[in-house]
């Protein structure tokens, strides 16, 4: 990993709910978590259980594999590794756990959209000491596909919700927010570049009608703190109960 300032890091993430880490993994890694993902897909999949993936609309792509740090061991230790966890530990504001290894495949001319949401919909935790690693595999530009952050918005709380019928993002905003696509930071990434967000950040993502495809790697962290609000997980259970996986 490329050094960071932790100081400057803890700074920008706490003012925009978002920050952009350069080199996240050396090419050597990226090379090897796209060849095991592949291989996970190739070989193991198949024998899962019917929520460790969500598919595209022709019923056969992945469009997300969910719950990688439960099925596949070499992605889990890679997740845990000492100096990603000293990394994120104080935006989490204490121990990090490792909550989830998931992907976003957006493959290419049928990759789909992401609804605006706030993950915390998802992860349901109280207080929102919760973030996402989203590391590039392939090369994310504005036409593939790129997720768009509201900057600052982690700090509106949890917004209001309305269940998405979008299958992997179930549930999404009721009311998309106010500020225009072209004041949104737009997360234009290298493979091995990352964004990381806060839980509550607002985002959202285009589909992806290009050739080429858009494999998003994602890390999940919260701190060992944070509790699951009732409330929270009990919209969480309706939305993905009507559109499962969630």
């Amino acid at each position: 990993m490329k050094p960071v300032d932790p100081d400057r890091l803890l700074q920008d993430y706490e003012r925009d709910g978002v920050v952009i880490v350069r080199e996240f993994f050396s090419p050597d890694e990226v090379a090897a978590v796209r060849a095991e993902l592949d291989r996970y897909i190739r070989e193991d999949l198949a024998d899962k259980p019917p929520d460790a993936a969500t598919r595209e609309a022709d019923g056969v792509t992945v469009r997300n594999l969910w719950r990688l740090e439960q099925h596949n061991p070499a992605l889990r230790r890679l997740a845990e590794r000492d100096d990603i966890r000293t990394l994120v530990a104080p935006l989490v504001g204490g121990d990090p756990v490792l909550a989830a290894v998931e992907t976003f495949n957006k493959p290419a001319r049928i990759g789909s959209g992401v609804p605006y949401h706030q993950d915390n919909a998802y992860f349901c935790q109280s207080p929102p000491d919760m973030l996402t690693v989203w590391v590039a595999i392939d090369p994310v530009t504005e036409a593939n596909g790129p997720v768009y952050y509201v900057n600052g918005s982690h700090r509106e709380g949890v917004l209001p919700t309305k269940p998405s019928g979008v299958r992997g993002n179930s549930i999404g905003l009721a009311f998309p927010p106010d500020t225009p696509l072209s004041a949104q930071r737009c997360a234009l990434l290298a493979p091995g570049d990352a964004s990381i967000h806060h839980c509550n950040t607002v985002h959202h993502s285009a589909p992806n009608t290009t050739e080429v495809p858009r494999l998003g790697f994602l890390l999940v962290f919260r701190g060992r703190h944070t509790r699951t609000d009732p409330s929270l997980k009990a919209t969480y259970q309706a939305a993905a109960s009507a559109n499962p996986p969630a």
